[in-house]
C-alpha cells in the first residue's frame, strides 16, 4: 500500500534490527523502500540490502554534506547504476548549512560533486534524488546550467519555500515529503504540501532520523511512512487510501519499478 521512496536502512542503528523492521514494515503495510546510499564507501552494503530483498531498491552517490571521502567520478557513477536493482542517482545536491567558517565560494567542490551526479545522470538516464539545504537557488541554478530539461528526480526531504517548490516542479521534478510536515512548527511546509500536485508528491522518512508526529525524537523507520501519508491526506482533503495510490504510483514511474515486477530495470 506505502512506499518509503527514501531511507537509510544501511545505518547501523537499522541495520541491526532489520528483521524486526521488515516486520513493522509488512504489519504497517510498507510494501516498498528505496535505500540511499551517501558514499561510494557504503554502496556494496546498500546494494546488498536490494540484492536481498525484492521489495528494496538502492540508489548509487555522495551525499554533498560528506567529507573526508572518495569523491565520484562520472564513470565510478555510471558503473554503479549498471548493477541490478540501482535505480537513481544520489542523493546529491548542496547544503551550505554547515560552512564551518568558510564562505558559499569555497563550497566550490560540492558544485562540482553535483554536476558530476547530473552528468552521470545524462549518461544513464536515471532520475537525481536531490538534497539541498541553505542552497535552493545555486541547487537550481546548478541544474539549470547542466541542462535541467534531459534530467529529472526529485527533491527529497522537502523543507524549502512555494517559490523553490514551484521552480522544481518547473524544472519536472518531483517533490517528497517526510515526517517534517507533522511538526508543529511546519505550518509554511503544510502549505508548499498542499499546493504540489498529487501526481508529483512522493512520501518518505528519511529514517533513521526526522520520526513523524507523535514520534519524534525517536528512531524513525519505513513502518512510520504511513503517518506521513495521513498528514499529506489531511491536508490535500483526500482519503489517505488515495495517498498511498498515487505516491506508489508515482514512485514506480519516477524510478520505472513495475508494480508486477518489482526487479524489472529499464
Amino acid at each position: 500500500m506505502y512506499v518509503d521512496s527514501h531511507c537509510h536502512l544501511s545505518s547501523p542503528d537499522l541495520l541491526s534490527r532489520l528483521p524486526d523492521i521488515r516486520a513493522e514494515m509488512q504489519a504497517a503495510q510498507v510494501d516498498r523502500a528505496l535505500c540511499i546510499c551517501t558514499t561510494l564507501e557504503e554502496f556494496d552494503e546498500v546494494h546488498a540490502l536490494a540484492l536481498a530483498y525484492d521489495n528494496f531498491w538502492a540508489s548509487a552517490g555522495v551525499h554533498p554534506d560528506n567529507e573526508g571521502v572518495r569523491e565520484p567520478s562520472v564513470d565510478d557513477l555510471v558503473a554503479l547504476t549498471a548493477r541490478p536493482r540501482v535505480v537513481a542517482l544520489g542523493e546529491t545536491g548542496l547544503d551550505y548549512f554547515r560552512l564551518n567558517g568558510r564562505s558559499v565560494a569555497e563550497m566550490e567542490w560540492q558544485r562540482e560533486r553535483f554536476r558530476v551526479h547530473i552528468q552521470a545522470a545524462h549518461r544513464t538516464g536515471l532520475p537525481l534524488i536531490i538534497h539541498t539545504r541553505s542552497a535552493s537557488q545555486d541547487t537550481l541554478d546548478v541544474l539549470t546550467t547542466e541542462g535541467e530539461h534531459r534530467v529529472g528526480g526529485v527533491f527529497h526531504c522537502f523543507t524549502e519555500t512555494m517559490a523553490v517548490a514551484r521552480a522544481a516542479l518547473d524544472l519536472g521534478f518531483y517533490i517528497s515529503f517526510s515526517g517534517i510536515i507533522t511538526f508543529k512548527n511546519a505550518e509554511d511546509l503544510r502549505s508548499v504540501a498542499r499546493f504540489v500536485p498529487l501526481d508529483r508528491c512522493l512520501i518518505e522518512t528519511d529514517s533513521p532520523y526526522l520520526a513523524p508526529a507523535p514520534f519524534r525524537g525517536k528512531t524513525n523507520t519505513p513502518a512510520l511512512v504511513p503517518w506521513v501519508a495521513k498528514q499529506m491526506a489531511e491536508l490535500k482533503g483526500v482519503a489517505v487510501e488515495e495517498i498511498a495510490h498515487a505516491t506508489s504510483a508515482n514512485f514506480e514511474r519516477l524510478f520505472r519499478i513495475s508494480a508486477d515486477e518489482p526487479d524489472e530495470k529499464t
